[in-house]
């Protein structure tokens, strides 16, 4: 498996394998086929509520545990420095490890500061081989850069052909941040695979769209993380590095490019008050 350096010198693998929203009967079978193709990274998050069906399905894998790399992520309702720590347990005892090779805050929304001095700690004492953010724009990313320790290995967003994220790029280009994209087929919205400049660039290469979008993706230093219940769609989509894209077909793709977020916009207000009362 190929993989990216992060910031503190941790290798992380550049394709991995999503896991929100699967059914929970699926779950464990998910993960299981995920890593027999290949896989050795599983995200998962402490509100996916799948953490414990992952720990299971990687202890009765034939793969061992020091081979995969787990991404969690911290929800807001647990956001503060006691909360956190105590979570962070939590997901341990649940995914049955002594340590997570990556956590991350999972919204820039309520005591990010007090959650992230926990991650701080927790990294320190070993519980977390690396820590990071999700969701956080540049705004967010900056403000938490300069008031902590340890720069975030990781920022995990949305990003796929309309949305970009080229000013994320620039600032986590410049602090060491490895950006990981997350709903990289954009959730299948607008036709993604059936639009006309991704159907002729994968044409021209014999490849399928999606298997183009994420060597796009990859190309551009990112991290991805596909999701599928299908083995056959698992197996196109680990596929990716036969080939490369071309200068002009990168060119090409970047044109999609639409200023818009699909699964939700951080920076609404509406949004910002749905997640809050969410947790009240």
């Amino acid at each position: 498996m190929k993989t990216f350096t992060l910031n503190n010198g941790a290798e992380i693998p550049q394709v991995g394998f999503g896991t929100y929203s699967i059914p929970e009967e699926d779950c464990i079978s998910c993960v299981r086929d995920a890593l027999s193709v290949g896989y050795r990274l599983i995200d998962t998050a402490q509100t996916y509520g799948n953490e414990h069906l992952i720990g299971k399905a990687i202890k009765t894998s034939e793969v061992p545990r020091s081979d995969v790399f787990i991404i969690s992520k911290v929800w807001i309702s647990n956001y503060g420095y006691d909360r956190t720590m105590s979570s962070i347990e939590e997901s341990l005892r649940s995914l049955g490890t002594d340590y997570i090779d990556l956590m991350l805050l999972h919204e820039p929304y309520c005591d990010r500061y007090g959650a992230y001095r926990a991650l701080e700690d927790a990294c320190k004492a070993g519980k977390l081989r690396s820590i990071g953010v999700s969701n956080f724009y540049p705004d967010h990313y900056v403000d938490l850069v300069y008031n902590f320790d340890i720069v975030p290995a990781a920022n995990e967003i949305e990003m796929h052909p309309f949305t970009q994220r080229e000013q994320d790029f620039k600032y986590a280009d410049e602090f060491g941040t490895r950006l990981i994209s997350w709903s990289p087929f954009a959730s299948g919205e607008r036709d993604i695979f059936h639009n006309p400049v991704l159907c002729e660039v994968a044409s021209r290469h014999g490849k399928s769209v999606g298997q183009v979008i994420l060597r796009w993706l990859n190309q551009r230093g990112a991290v991805i993380i596909p999701k599928s219940v299908r083995r056959s769609r698992m197996e196109e989509n680990f596929d990716i590095f036969g080939f490369s894209l071309t200068d002009e077909d990168m060119k090409e793709i970047s044109t999609l490019e639409t200023g818009e977020y699909i699964n939700g916009d951080h920076h609404d207000p509406e949004e910002v008050r749905s997640y809050i009362l969410d947790e009240d």
